[in-house]
């Protein structure tokens, strides 16, 4: 007999060949579960702690800081962020190194904090002190060569700076310096200044000449800072240099020699100049040197000061006048003349005046002798 079809049975013989699942204790739902929570919970924490450090060094970067009294403070070439943060607090700047650095790297200021001098107002903020640094806001210092001064000078006043670093260079030639005010930063190094001031003397004088007079009698760049420097230190009047210019024009196109008492004290002392308590004399005037304009035809052989621009622009675009003499006129600026006779009279009203002043030095009156007898 053929065995008997039961679908029951089938059925319970299929799913019994079924893999059972293994379902996950409660153990482990229950510890996996409390490590989720923990996780959040620490995260949670780490968030709130974030923000309120946030908040807290937000706060202490921008609120006023823990300085007493205005001060200064040096950033030298070269330095990290490390002992610039450290530096600002330890002179009691800045509240914390720590969030100073912090407060640079996050807003990439860390690269870009320059040497410098720098000054801070009693109660400066951190935030205002970082932009300061990283600005360059430095003080600025500043030296000064007046126009007419001569490279001796000039050394002196550049070697005695003490907001300046470093040896003097090799001393330049007579005419090379642009007679300015040159700022810098403490630390900056005396070389570096006298190479600002060559190269600005260097590119105006070039610039002046390129835009010269047509027909001038002056063969060269170097004659043309000569009679510059000659008339820088014959008038201290600027509207003057142009007429004063006009006056050594006329005399070099006519072949007369320059007679300027600047050229022969210039031959006798050099740099230095005329000692004050020295009197003009009549052998200085007759003083056999390659720069006494009384016994040269010409120019001499170079400068006898740093010209200015205001000197550089009269040699270059004299007045035209027929003017070849002129002399104090007791006022500190001249009175012109185009023949001797007029220049006489000049010279005698101009001691007439210092006779009345009765307050003539003897220099003053040998002086105005020889303009008297500028040319004969």
């Amino acid at each position: 007999m053929a065995d008997s079809y039961h679908p029951a049975e089938t059925r319970r013989g299929f799913f019994s060949r079924r893999p059972k699942q293994r379902r996950r204790s409660n153990g482990a739902r229950n510890s996996l579960v409390i490590f989720l929570s923990f996780c959040f919970t620490m995260a949670l924490i780490a968030v709130v702690v974030g923000g309120v450090a946030l908040y807290w060094g937000k706060g202490e970067y921008e609120r006023a800081g823990p300085l007493q009294a205005e001060a200064v403070f040096l950033v030298p070439r070269g330095s990290g962020l490390q002992n610039i943060s450290t530096g600002l607090e330890a002179e009691g700047i800045i509240s914390s190194a720590e969030l100073f650095q912090a407060a640079a790297r996050v807003s990439g200021a860390a690269g870009d904090l320059k040497a410098g001098e720098y000054e801070f107002e009693p109660g400066a903020s951190m935030r205002s002190v970082m932009e300061a640094i990283r600005d360059g806001r430095s003080v600025q210092h500043a030296v000064a060569m007046p126009e007419g001064w001569t490279v001796d000078r000039v050394w002196e006043r550049i070697e005695g700076n003490e907001a300046l670093t470093g040896e003097m260079p090799e001393k330049v030639a007579e005419g090379a310096l642009l007679p300015d005010t040159y700022t810098f930063t403490r630390g900056e190094t005396r070389a570096s200044i006298v190479a600002r001031m060559v190269e600005a003397q260097r590119a105006l004088v070039q610039e002046i000449w390129d835009g010269r007079d047509e027909g001038l009698p002056i063969d060269t760049i170097e004659e043309f800072v000569t009679l510059a420097s000659i008339v820088e230190r014959e008038t201290g009047v600027a509207a003057e240099r142009p007429h004063v210019a006009s006056v050594f024009i006329n005399r070099l196109r006519q072949g007369m020699r320059l007679q300027s008492d600047p050229t022969f004290i210039y031959g006798i002392w050099g740099g230095a100049g005329k000692p004050p308590e020295e009197p003009l004399r009549r052998s200085h005037i007759e003083s056999d040197t390659p720069y006494n304009t009384y016994r040269i035809n010409g120019l001499p052989p170079g400068p006898i000061a740093n010209p200015g621009r205001a000197a550089l622009e009269a040699v270059a675009h004299p007045l035209e006048t027929d003017d070849l003499y002129f002399v104090a006129d007791g006022t500190g600026g001249h009175a012109f003349a185009r023949t001797l006779e007029e220049h006489n009279a000049n010279v005698r009203a101009y001691r007439a005046l210092m006779a009345e002043r009765a307050a003539a030095p003897p220099d003053v009156a040998a002086e105005a002798e020889e303009d008297a007898t500028l040319v004969e």
